[in-house]
């Protein structure tokens, strides 16, 4: 075989070596492209806020079926309207999931995503009124058992039916703790304090002579479906202002 020919052969062959480069380099490109991008993170919808309407209202607060006992309808109409459950901007300034009580403003907030919290209006009791701080809603329980503490039995003897050592009072639609209560501990030990329903609604907005953070029964139903579990709970005892307690 002559040089010239060889030369013509390797003229080819590296001719069609490079356009196979050039081939699988193009490839590569569209194979990236190709490639699904990830996806965007979701943005959470902003919810509306404010008072609801008058229908939704009758259905917020009508009478209802719960445990084997029915809680009357609430008389809403006769209620300030700012301790209505309702969302609003969140005030708090805390992360999401977390419950706070606003005890000036005799208000309860569960802050949501997205800017906003469900606000319920809530009566503080005595023991309401003696603690503050951080804590966690460590224990749950529908439709509690009253038992009064040893004090409020030295007031009242007649309560002492119900103390610890007999079992206290019996879960219904008269229990002062109404249809469920959370139980408040800081540092692994429980602080008495408690949020629960109350039959009073009148007492909604008020300071009260006995309890903790009592809602409606009805509120406190919302509540307790809401709620994470072992949620953080910050309560204020002073004018309510984000991040301070």
């Amino acid at each position: 075989m002559s040089l010239p020919d060889l030369s013509r052969r390797s003229f080819v062959f590296a001719t069609l070596g490079a356009a196979a480069a050039l081939g699988g380099c193009s490839a590569t490109v569209e194979s990236a492209e190709r490639l699904p991008k990830p996806a965007p993170t979701p943005a959470v919808a902003p919810r509306p806020t404010g008072a609801p309407a008058a229908e939704e209202m009758a259905l917020r607060y009508a009478a209802v079926e719960d445990g084997g006992f029915t809680l009357p309808a609430i008389p809403y109409e006769k209620m300030d309207p700012k301790y209505f459950r309702q969302r609003v901007t969140d005030p708090t300034g805390e992360p999401p999931g977390t419950v706070v009580v606003d005890t000036p403003g005799r208000f309860l907030y569960l802050v949501e995503p997205a800017g906003t919290a469900m606000r319920y209006g809530v009566g503080i009791g005595r023991e309401g009124f003696a603690w503050q701080g951080e804590g966690v809603i460590h224990w749950r329980q529908p439709w509690p058992r009253w038992k009064p503490p040893a004090d409020m039995i030295a007031r009242q003897p007649e309560l002492r039916r119900f103390s610890v050592e007999n079992g206290g009072m019996e879960p219904g639609i008269r229990n002062p703790l109404g249809a469920r209560a959370l139980y408040i501990f800081q540092n692994g030990k429980d602080t008495l304090y408690r949020l629960h329903g109350s039959p009073d609604w009148r007492s909604i907005g008020k300071a009260t002579s006995s309890g903790c953070v009592r809602l409606i029964n009805q509120d406190v139903l919302d509540l307790y479906k809401r709620v994470p579990y072992h949620a953080r709970i910050v309560v204020h005892q002073g004018a309510m202002t984000a991040g301070v307690i």
